[in-house]
């Protein structure tokens, strides 16, 4: 769907839609999976792979260039993710959620990529097989420790709670952690994208379209004002890539923590 906003007859403008999110197939008459998001993303695990290759492939005492970038990484997840949810078992999870903060920042970043532009992040299923991924460890986890009584005896125990205030409180809290945990993981990403990828592409094209289509002394001034404001909120979604790409993997964290101590 295309939304039109006509600023003065007969010229139009047409504000980005849902067609920024809509790629035909890369090679014509090929694989209708392999589209730009599909490509961005491998380009971007491939980017990832070679960072933590020159980082850490040949460490050396004293860290320097890619190392330094590296062991700066591994240090925030560990001690801004890791360490706060799972306690003495941060080492055991490092890899996995070292690689996915990395995988969602570059995921993120590749929408503020001069030709790329385009969030993988934005497209759902990209976030969802993410979340799907550790959801199904928070489950093995779970009953892989606890069994299945005990880890939902685990969830739903509350000290203090009266017995009767049980027929409110399980079904909420099981709900919660099966169902709403799962869709909060990745819709909260997805939908910080998605947004961010409109909001930069309405002022881009507000800009441009003044500056190149209808050139005049207050077009000029409104274009200008569109280019402007598109770079400031390129600057901000740059802060907000980082904070989701941080909230993702944190989450990630305290669903696998919940899974090793049985508990919600």
């Amino acid at each position: 769907m295309r939304t039109t906003i006509l600023i003065t007859s007969p010229d139009q403008w047409t504000a980005p839609g849902l067609d920024l999110f809509q790629f035909a197939p890369i090679i014509p008459g090929g694989p209708e999976w392999f589209t730009k998001p599909v490509l961005i993303a491998l380009l971007s695990s491939v980017i990832v792979m070679a960072v933590c290759w020159a980082a850490f492939a040949k460490p050396k005492i004293v860290p320097r260039g890619w190392q330094s970038l590296g062991e700066y990484a591994y240090v925030f997840v560990r001690d801004q993710i890791a360490r706060p949810s799972l306690g003495k078992d941060a080492d055991r999870w490092m890899g996995l959620l070292l690689t996915v903060f990395l995988t969602v920042l570059g995921w993120n970043l590749m929408g503020v990529v001069p030709l790329v532009q385009f969030p993988v992040a934005a497209h759902i299923a990209f976030p969802a097989v993410l979340a799907i991924s550790v959801y199904g460890i928070k489950l093995y986890l779970g009953v892989r420790h606890h069994g299945v009584r005990g880890y939902l005896r685990g969830i739903v125990h509350l000290p203090g709670l009266p017995g009767w205030a049980y027929g409110l409180y399980a079904p909420m809290i099981l709900a919660e952690v099966f169902l709403t945990s799962l869709f909060t993981h990745f819709i909260r990403l997805f939908a910080n994208m998605f947004a961010g990828h409109i909001i930069v592409a309405f002022f881009s094209s507000v800009g441009f379209w003044f500056l190149f289509e209808r050139l005049t002394p207050l077009g000029a001034g409104l274009g200008v004002l569109g280019v402007l404001m598109a770079i400031v909120m390129t600057a901000f979604e740059l802060l907000v890539q980082f904070l989701q790409a941080f909230l993702f993997a944190m989450l990630a964290g305290m669903f696998i923590a919940s899974g090793l101590h049985g508990s919600h």
